[in-house]
């Protein structure tokens, strides 16, 4: 074992805590005295990724199983990356060739898994609440993965994680979140978890994609872009989710990204230093220009893949603490 490699470890031992719950299901399942902890065992993974070797024993013996009845290449493989350098077993359900399409229901399947007796499941599903509600009927820890409109938490700790990288602190950043604001889960979640934390919020989007109940989410509102960006110093765009709108909530893709799309004349209404953000998968083009998006200078959506692992890994053992405590 290398030094550095030695170092980084004892380093995540000395950090991992319990996770506050027993479940990971929302932003508002963390708090503001554990979500730094929570980052800072991720900051230590994210140095122990960088070593040659990656294999820990955190989770070993341990049985993760990825549920996902959407497709998900980055999400799923990101969790199972995550999984597998903590040491555990982890199993990948192909639900696309599973009885889910047999005609078994999400209670059923559950059940089914519960009786595998698998340690932590991770869940993502087209439908909100779908991960709470297996929650309520398995007897191990469950990791929403994102669940249709409502929370995608991990993905909100990562981006908080690539912020807190970046700048130091997030407490004094004013954040823009960009288009598809009412069918983002991941902006939702941002927004809890941003707000916990202390950093200002904007929402901006054409009317048809916010929510008419956004200025209740204790956000500004703009649906002006350059207008809401001016001062920001994290621009965080949204993909545009085409495949969730019942009808035609843009005129076309041409002409959203005229207006929302985000290209260097926009970004430069944003404040000095300003850092953009993308979930992806990306629409170039369309919701975002490749100028700005390759651009490494401003662009942290490279960062957010790498930090996803770290942070997921910071959830998983975590989450594998709290039950060795109890």
């Amino acid at each position: 074992m290398t030094q550095p490699h030695a170092v980084a470890e004892q380093t995540i031992h000395e950090r991992l805590i319990p996770f506050p719950k027993a479940h990971f299901l929302a932003a508002s399942d963390l708090n503001p005295f554990v979500t730094p902890r929570l980052l800072d065992l991720a900051d230590a993974f994210v140095d122990f990724n960088r070593q040659s070797s990656k294999a820990l024993d955190v989770l070993h013996g341990r049985t993760v199983v990825n549920l996902f009845f959407e497709n998900s290449t980055r999400t799923s493989s990101s969790f199972e990356i995550a999984a597998k350098r903590l040491g555990a077993d982890v199993v990948t359900m192909p639900v696309a060739s599973s009885s889910v399409k047999k005609g078994e229901t999400l209670i059923d399947t559950a059940v089914t898994l519960n009786a595998m007796k698998p340690d932590i499941l991770v869940v993502r599903h087209s439908a909100s609440g779908a991960a709470e509600l297996l929650s309520q009927k398995v007897g191990c820890a469950v990791v929403n993965a994102g669940d249709g409109r409502h929370e995608h938490p991990t993905q909100a700790l990562l981006d908080l994680l690539s912020m807190r990288r970046a700048f130091g602190d997030v407490t004094s950043l004013t954040v823009a979140i960009c288009g598809d604001i009412t069918h983002s889960r991941v902006a939702r979640s941002n927004v809890a978890l941003l707000q916990m934390m202390g950093a200002r919020v904007r929402l901006i989007g054409p009317p048809t994609l916010v929510p008419g109940d956004a200025d209740r989410w204790g956000c500004e509102v703009f649906h002006d872009m350059r207008e809401g960006l001016q001062g920001c110093d994290v621009v965080m765009m949204l993909r545009l989710q085409l495949e969730r709108m019942a009808g035609a909530l843009v005129p076309s893709t041409r002409e959203y990204f005229r207006f929302w799309g985000l290209d260097r004349e926009k970004l430069a209404w944003a404040a000095p230093g300003v850092r953009v953000m993308h979930p992806g998968p990306m629409n170039r083009g369309v919701e975002i220009d490749s100028d700005v998006a390759d651009d490494l200078s401003v662009s942290l959506i490279q960062d957010q893949v790498e930090m996803g692992v770290a942070a997921r890994m910071a959830v998983l053992a975590s989450l594998a603490q709290r039950e060795d405590a109890r």
